[in-house]
């Protein structure tokens, strides 16, 4: 069965093809972001993707970074796959807790403890990575469990768990569209994805009051990321990977970003003569 997924996992890399360019009519978003990342002391990787058209742009979005916490989205996710096979369900008991519990801690509280039990029941790293390919993701390995990975010597550009903006924005898209999940686990991570707890300063920190942000912050020493949905004024959502390591100016550096996005997408939105779409987007 191994061989079979990694096969799978092989299979679509080779078959998927890679989109680091930005959608034609994002080059003036992709401009505002370049001068976002240019003037940040911190090495940067963004990716955007309007989940109704595909409009998407991205810096630096080949670039592998660390993912921290933000590989809870995929724990998460393939947990709840687990519970829409009638393999496993919320109410388990694992360690003498309820799955619903430590999917709560993990999701809201970025509890790292709840993590490592959740995945170990999945099969450890390797059962999680066996999901991934399985899935069809690229780009996005997992190799250690957290408290490894907390206790390991700390190399910011080590490919270990790892993802691209563009693969963790691939893993988004895919939750999104139901092509992983079902519709009442789908919307239960959403659900804890919007009553994320951490990172008030990254996503959310420079978007206008209200806007609503499901999302899964990372923080190591020297990195700040934060990955998830925001959606526009018009209901429109765009999955959004925000990277940053090294500098001192990570969490304000994506707060800018993911602001510069918000308002970029939002004017797309709103082109006056091609009934809220630009004219790109319109023919998509």
């Amino acid at each position: 069965m191994r061989f079979i997924t990694v096969f799978l996992g092989l299979l679509a890399l080779a078959l998927q093809p890679v989109h680091a360019a930005s959608s034609p009519a994002l080059v003036s978003l992709e401009q505002q972001l370049r001068a976002v990342v240019g003037s940040a002391s911190s090495d940067v990787g963004v990716a955007a993707l309007d989940l109704t058209t595909g409009e998407s742009v991205s810096i630096n979005g080949n670039t592998a970074f660390p993912m921290a916490s933000t590989v809870k989205v995929a724990v998460a996710a393939a947990y709840l796959s687990q519970v829409d096979h009638g393999r496993r369900s919320l109410n388990d008991k694992i360690s003498g807790q309820s799955a619903a519990s430590l999917m709560e801690r993990m999701m809201i509280h970025s509890d790292n403890h709840a993590t490592d039990l959740l995945l170990r029941d999945l099969g450890g790293p390797s059962g999680l990575q066996d999901w991934i390919a399985f899935n069809g993701l690229y780009n996005l390995r997992v190799d250690r469990t957290i408290a490894r990975l907390l206790a390991d010597k700390r190399d910011l550009w080590d490919v270990r768990d790892s993802s691209t903006p563009l693969a963790m924005v691939d893993l988004l898209r895919r939750l999104d569209k139901g092509n992983v999940l079902k519709p009442q686990s789908r919307s239960y991570l959403m659900d804890l994805m919007g009553r994320c707890a951490t990172g008030k300063n990254r996503i959310r920190g420079l978007l206008p009051w209200g806007t609503r942000v499901e999302h899964k912050t990372g923080t190591l020493n020297n990195y700040a990321s934060d990955v998830g949905y925001i959606t526009m004024p018009n209901g429109r959502r765009v999955a959004v990977a925000m990277f940053a390591r090294g500098g001192t100016d990570r969490p304000r550096t994506i707060a800018q970003a993911a602001r510069a996005i918000y308002d970029g997408f939002t004017s797309l939105f709103t082109w006056p003569s091609f009934g809220g779409t630009s004219p790109v987007a319109g023919r998509n």
